[in-house]
Formats: structure tokens, sequence, C-alpha cells
């Protein structure tokens, strides 16, 4: 799976002048995986009006499309999907993204890309993190709720085994380790307690852990983010007693060692354990809302979001996915200019909603992209305020 490191989505946000291609759309893993391609030539020729609608000829508009026309009769790329795929193709960009979200069919062409169908990876189905412990091999996994990849240590100077960290030590550590036959995880409570026996080998081990987590200080990983331990009972109080990691979760996975285990295996167990944790956060910002509405700290009213969300004034933005509203906003009067379609493209027309959504991520505050019915008093989009 990929999940989005912020500076992709940042240089797509950035990116400016049109005429901007997004297209998203479900894709097959297994299986039929030809309608992936039927689909995706549907969603060009989509593009391709809409091009036409903000007066691009065809000769320029199919040298636009001619890298995207050219995937269509890629097999190969259509056999290595994920749960969607998003593309963004602009005269200076083309970028394709095999996500772990089933997106709705959507083409879209305006002055810059549409990114509000990657907001559920990026804030509220949370991202978190997963360190398989292991004495041999450490693994650091990076994990939403719809999947998980490995982050890759080789050559970032972090040790991943305790030889690595300290040497070659003549002791047997195999009484810490256990049989990676067992694919079973379970989940337990972090406990902290002291062993009998081995005291120097103890002290080895926390040696070790605490080079590894000085190291993932120079990691571009958010240490803010919730971390689960996975490994032998033995080693996860060890681990949070060596690290400085500040959310490290009380509740951790008994894995035995999980050298083992894919890291969608290790993700589907340890979301088991942090969906409560990002679900309070939502349910709490929720009521925060519905207690501020009407004090002028909160709003529902775009014609007052959208400012606020260039002024860096939104601290928390829901908004309802698969809705767009189609208008203008001019930055200069900061007026809201509403129409009731994504037609008449040449007049610049853009799903406001995104716009809100891109400053609000842009400016350090959260975005909840949830279905309309858990947006609070079911509107297409409401703000709570920093002032």
């Amino acid at each position: 799976m990929s999940v989005l490191p912020r500076k992709e989505i940042e240089t797509l946000l950035r990116t400016s002048g049109g005429p901007c291609v997004s297209i998203f759309q479900p894709t097959v893993r297994v299986g039929d995986t030809q309608q992936n391609s039927i689909r995706f030539k549907n969603l060009l020729r989509t593009a391709a009006e809409r091009l036409s609608d903000r007066g691009l000829r065809n000769p320029e508009a199919d040298q636009l499309l001619d890298p995207a026309r050219r995937l269509i009769d890629d097999y190969s790329f259509w056999e290595h999907q994920s749960e969607g795929l998003a593309l963004f193709l602009s005269r200076d960009m083309f970028k394709t993204y095999q996500l772990p979200l089933s997106f709705d069919e959507l083409a879209v062409v305006e002055d810059r890309f549409h990114v509000k169908p990657l907001f559920p990876l990026l804030n509220g189905d949370g991202r978190f993190y997963i360190l398989a412990l292991s004495l041999k091999n450490i693994r650091l996994i990076e994990a939403t709720r719809h999947g998980a990849r490995e982050i890759e240590l080789a050559g970032t100077g972090v040790p991943r085994s305790l030889t690595e960290a300290l040497g070659d030590l003549t002791r047997n550590f195999s009484q810490f380790q256990a049989s990676t036959s067992s694919k079973t995880v379970s989940r337990m409570p972090i406990f902290h307690g002291h062993g009998t026996g081995e005291d120097d080998l103890k002290a080895e081990i926390l040696q070790f852990f605490h080079r590894f987590d000085n190291g993932l200080s120079d990691l571009p990983i958010d240490r803010g983010a919730p971390f689960v331990l996975a490994g032998v009972e033995y080693l996860l109080p060890r681990y949070r007693e060596a690290s400085s990691l500040p959310n490290i979760l009380e509740e951790g996975l008994r894995t035995g060692n999980p050298e083992g285990l894919r890291p969608e295996e290790l993700q589907e167990a340890a979301w088991e354990v942090v969906e409560p944790l990002f679900m309070e956060d939502q349910r709490r910002e929720a009521e925060r809302y519905r207690e501020l509405a009407g004090t002028g700290l909160a709003s529902s009213q775009l014609d007052a979001i959208l400012p606020a969300s260039h002024d860096a004034r939104i601290e928390v933005l829901f908004t309802a996915r698969g809705v767009r509203v189609w208008g203008r906003y001019d930055s200069d009067t900061r007026q809201v200019h509403f129409q009731e379609d994504q037609e008449a493209q040449s007049n610049g027309s853009e799903d406001l909603i995104d716009r809100a959504a891109i400053q609000t991520w842009l400016h350090g505050g959260k975005v909840f992209a949830v279905e309309q019915k858990d947006v609070p008093e079911g509107m297409a989009a409401v703000a709570v305020f920093r002032w």
C-alpha cells in the first residue's frame, strides 16, 4: 500500500495555473482487472470534455492527456493496483498513486488539483506507527485504517539489530525471541516489571532500544502520532523504558517474533487498538462544534468558512465525502460566488469545499473527511475557528 507523504500532498496543492486534471476511481486487485482500464478510459473521456468546456482545442487537449492515455493498454499497470487510483496531470506534472481507499469515480479539471478525496488518508482515519520489535531486526511500519507500508531503514543510520547497535555479542539471547511459525497476533496490555537473570543482556537491550529510538528523531516521521508496539512480551516494556516517544500506547500486540508477519497483518491488529483513539478525537471535535455553534467561533456557512481557511483561522474542519459545492472564491474581495454545477469552467469554477479543506490543512488545521451523516448538523462542511 502507499501512504502519501505530506510533501507529496503539498506539491500537489501548490501546483496551480491549470488546466489541472484530477482523476479518481476504484480499482480491482484480483479477478477481472480489465474493468480498471475501461473505467479509466471513460474518465479520460470526461476529462477531455471538461478541457473542451474550458476552451482547450483538441490538439492541445490530446497532447495534455497523452501520458494518461498510454496507461489504458498498459496491462502490467492495471495488474498492480490497490483499492483505488488517483491520477494528477498538468502540463508540468504527471503522477499516479495506487492507494488503499476505494474512491468514487470522478474526473475534475480546474486551475489546481482536486485533492479532497485524499483527505480520509491524511487525518480523520488516522496515521499511526507500528514498531515490530526484534533483537535481530526492528521494523517501522506506517499505517492508517486503510493499509500499511514498511519504512525502509537501511542506509538511514538507525541500528536495526542488537548486533548492529552494540557489536557482535557472545551472549545467547534466543530466550527472548519466539518462533516465527505462529502468525497469531493477540492484543495485550503493556506492563512494567522486572525480569530475573541475564541482567547484563537486559542492560544491552535497553541500550540498543535507546539508540534505535534516538535514530528515529532523524527520520521524516510524525513522532507525536500514536505508536503501537508489537513483539515478544518481554521486549515491550523494555522499549517503553528506553523510548522518548510521547505517544506509545499502553496496549500492545503480543506477536512472538514479528519478523514473519506482513505489515498488513500487523496493521489489522493494531487498528483495533488505535481506532477508539481516533474516533474519540472525531467525536470530541464534533461535540466542540455543537457547543460553539452560534457563538461566532464555529460556522456551517461556506461564505464564512472560506475566508477563515485562508486566514489560518480554522482549527477543525468537517467535510462530507462525495459532496461538492461549485463556485468561485475571490481572495481579493473575500467573496464567494456559488453556481449549481461544474459547467462553465471558463469562469474558474471549483469545488469550494476542496479549497477550504486545502487551506485548512496547509495552515495546520485538522480535516475530517466523513460521511455526510457524520458531519455535525448533516451539513456539507462545518468549521471550528481558532479565534
